[in-house]
C-alpha cells in the first residue's frame, strides 16, 4: 500500500487530495484500510474547509469508500486506487481499477442478499459517473458535506444519482 496526503493551498482544485493503490486485492483488509483512509483525510479536511465533517457524513463517505473498493477488488483483478479530493463542501471519491466494462446496477430487490452496492452509491451521493481511463476504468461519486437537509445549490441531495 502507497498513500499521499497533499494540500495544495494555490491550486484552486482541489485544495485537499489523498491518493491510495491497493495491490493486494485479494487481502480481506484492503476495506477496512480504505474506509480508515477515509476517516484520515475528512479529519484533515477542516484545515482547508473551515468547519469538521459531521459524523453523518463522515459514516456515509465511509460506506461510498467500502462499496465502491469492494467492487473493485471483487470484479477486477489486479491493483486498484482510491483517490479522494475535497471540492469546498463535496467529497469526491474515485476508484480506478483495470476493467473497463462500468459497473451495472440491478434494480431494487430488498429479497436479494448482497449485490447492493451501486445501489446504495446512487442512492447517498450527488452523482455517480463511470469514466474510461487508460487501464481500465475509474468510478466516481460526489458526496456532499453539508449536514442532512442543508443541500447544496444546485447539486444538492435529489441531484444527478444515475450512473453513466
Amino acid at each position: 500500500m502507497t498513500d499521499v496526503i497533499a494540500a495544495e493551498r494555490a491550486a484552486p482544485k482541489p485544495p485537499l487530495s489523498a491518493s491510495v493503490v491497493y495491490d493486494g486485492a485479494a487481502d480481506g483488509g484492503v476495506i477496512a484500510s480504505a474506509r480508515a483512509f477515509a476517516v484520515d483525510f475528512l479529519a484533515a479536511a477542516p484545515a482547508v474547509r473551515r468547519a469538521p465533517v459531521p459524523d453523518d457524513r463522515v459514516e456515509l463517505a465511509k460506506l461510498v469508500v467500502s462499496e465502491l473498493v469492494t467492487n473493485a477488488v471483487r470484479h477486477a483483478a489486479g491493483p486498484c486506487r482510491l483517490l479522494l479530493e475535497l471540492r469546498g463542501d463535496v467529497l469526491e471519491i474515485s476508484v480506478f481499477d483495470r476493467v473497463a466494462a462500468a459497473p451495472i446496477p440491478r434494480g431494487h430487490d430488498p429479497r436479494r442478499i448482497g449485490q447492493h452496492g451501486v445501489e446504495i452509491v446512487v442512492a447517498v451521493c450527488e452523482s455517480v459517473t463511470v469514466e474510461p481511463a487508460p487501464a481500465g476504468k475509474r468510478v466516481r461519486a460526489r458526496l456532499s458535506l453539508l449536514p442532512e437537509g442543508a443541500g447544496e445549490a444546485g447539486g444538492g441531495p435529489g441531484g444527478d444519482r444515475t450512473a453513466r
